[in-house]
């Protein structure tokens, strides 16, 4: 398949074609800028920041997962009983370069169907500010009230020694509310989803998501949601597992369940992080971004 790189409507000569893919093929290998990476259990963080256009030389899958870890980590492809998710980079649809990422989910069965992709190797604590940035088109006019599209979460935290399936507690970026409207669901921290209703998802064009969050274990939490550059959420509360409240909903099932500790989160999906409803879902993503600081008031 001929290859080609475009800037603005100018298409290169060989030998600039030549130098610019030995160009971008280094800046692919250090996509993900990785400072002070923290994975000994620290309680404080270092800044992290990781940036994906989803721009391949060969339009391959493969490219998105470099052997030195700099860009993703893995895919999460859960498929309904008699149906086939699908993942794959499109030179058809994308906002910026060359490509994006294309994902389609079926609708669930008695399966959950999930199809995303994950990123790990790094820790957001407590105090920490994140900042993830997307641009999504959601190539569908069905309903897709409780489509999750954001995961962000602390597998490592759970209690291994309860015997109780590991739920990778964090929050979801959710449609929830109705068809159109993003919100922060937090059921798998203990707590209510902030939903709002005023301002809609839009469809079949490529929307700017913007989540911030200073992450706390109680009500100081602050949660920031953007959509196209307008602020749909912006309110205190909790964020993160909070050991004693996690605690004590086992205790209530008869079960000793310690969350470990120091807590942070590691992992971050995006995609069709699961897709519950009963319609078929493509989605295309680009231009994701993930920055982590330590917040000073």
């Amino acid at each position: 398949m001929e290859c080609t790189i475009g800037i603005g409507k100018t298409r290169l000569s060989n030998m600039k074609f030549f130098k610019l893919i030995i160009l971008i093929a280094a800046v692919f290998l250090t996509s993900g800028c990785e400072t002070g990476n923290d994975n000994s259990g620290s309680s404080g963080s270092e800044n992290f920041v990781f940036q994906d256009g989803f721009e391949t030389l060969n339009n391959t899958l493969d490219e998105l997962f470099p052997l030195n870890g700099s860009r993703w980590t893995s895919i999460q492809q859960v498929n309904p009983s008699n149906s086939i998710n699908e993942i794959s980079i499109s030179q058809s649809i994308f906002i910026e370069g060359e490509s994006a990422l294309r994902l389609f989910a079926n609708s669930s069965d008695n399966t959950l169907s999930k199809m995303n992709i994950e990123k790990e190797g790094f820790n957001a604590f407590e105090n920490d500010k994140v900042l993830i940035k997307a641009d999504f088109y959601v190539n569908s006019d069905a309903n897709i009230e409780n489509l999750l599209l954001i995961d962000l979460e602390c597998c490592s935290c759970w209690d291994n020694t309860a015997n109780v399936d590991n739920q990778c507690p964090g929050v979801r970026l959710q449609m929830s509310g109705g068809n159109d409207y993003l919100s922060i669901e937090r059921g798998k921290i203990g707590e209510s989803t902030i939903q709002q209703t005023s301002f809609k998802f839009p469809r079949n064009e490529w929307v700017t998501v913007q989540w911030e969050l200073i992450l706390a274990n109680n009500d100081s939490g602050v949660n920031k949601l953007l959509v196209n550059g307008t602020e749909i959420i912006h309110t205190t509360g909790i964020n993160m597992p909070n050991p004693e409240k996690f605690r004590d909903l086992f205790a209530q099932e008869g079960i000793d369940f310690n969350l470990q500790e120091p807590i942070s989160y590691e992992r971050i999906q995006i995609g069709a992080t699961a897709n519950p409803t009963s319609e078929n879902i493509e989605l295309f993503v680009d231009n994701f971004s993930l920055s982590i600081e330590k917040y000073e008031p």
